[in-house]
C-alpha cells in the first residue's frame, strides 16, 4: 500500500503564500509513492468523527476517516504537566524523523482536540502551520487574545513564538506542519494560561 492519493490530497491543502506550505506541499508529492505499514489502527472518539463528517468539513476528512491511523496524544514533551493536558488530543505524524514515512525536512501530520480542551502555551523552535480541516477551536499567537478559527482557517507560528489552543463545544482536526529545527529538545511547556 501505498499513501499515493492521501499524500497528494493533503498537498493540494498547502496552498497559500507562506513558504512553509509550499515545502509542506513538495515534501508530500515526494513521498507520496513511499510504502508505510499501518497497524490494526484506533479509532478517533465520536466527537471527532462527529466534526468530521459534518457537511462544512474538508472533504479530505472522508479519507482520513477510512484510514487505519493509530490514533494517539502527541509526545513531544516527556513532561508530566505536558503528558496531563494531551490526553484529549488525536495525532499521527505522516512525515516526519517520527513519521509513517520519515522526512528530515518537515514533521506534518493530522491533529485534534476534543471539546472542552486547553492545551496551554508552548515554544518550540520550528515555524509551524495549522491549517483546519473540522470543527473549530480558538488560537492564541504572542500577547494576543484568542482567535477563532473554522474549517480552512489557518494559525502560523514563527518560530519560538508562544501560542496556545482552546476548543469549546466543537472538536477540531486540522493538518499541521513543523519546518526549520524539527528536534523536540527545545520545546518548552508552560502550561495553561491564566491571562
Amino acid at each position: 500500500m501505498t499513501l499515493n492519493s492521501l499524500f497528494i490530497k493533503l498537498a493540494e491543502i498547502f496552498n497559500g503564500k507562506l513558504a512553509i506550505e509550499a515545502l509542506a506541499s513538495q515534501e508530500l508529492i515526494l513521498k507520496a509513492s513511499a510504502p508505510f505499514q499501518l497497524g490494526q489502527g484506533k479509532a478517533l472518539a465520536p466527537p471527532f468523527v462527529e466534526v468530521m463528517k459534518s457537511t462544512d468539513a474538508h472533504p479530505i476528512c472522508s479519507l482520513l476517516l477510512n484510514t487505519a491511523f493509530e490514533w494517539a496524544p502527541p509526545e513531544t514533551s516527556n513532561s508530566q504537566l505536558y503528558k496531563q493536558h494531551s490526553v484529549f488530543k488525536a495525532h499521527v505524524e505522516l512525515l516526519g524523523p517520527d513519521g509513517l514515512v520519515y522526512s528530515d525536512r518537515v514533521r506534518l501530520g493530522l491533529y485534534g482536540m476534543l471539546p472542552h480542551s486547553e492545551y496551554g502555551i508552548r515554544t518550540h523552535p520550528a515555524e509551524e502551520l495549522y491549517i483546519m480541516l473540522a470543527g473549530n477551536c480558538f488560537w492564541k499567537r504572542g500577547g494576543q487574545a484568542y482567535q477563532s478559527a473554522g474549517v480552512g482557517e489557518c494559525s502560523y507560528h514563527p518560530s519560538l513564538l508562544p501560542h496556545a489552543t482552546k476548543t469549546e463545544q466543537s472538536a477540531f482536526m486540522s493538518i499541521y506542519v513543523w519546518a526549520g529545527d524539527l528536534s523536540k529538545e527545545q520545546y518548552k511547556y508552560q502550561g495553561l494560561n491564566n491571562a
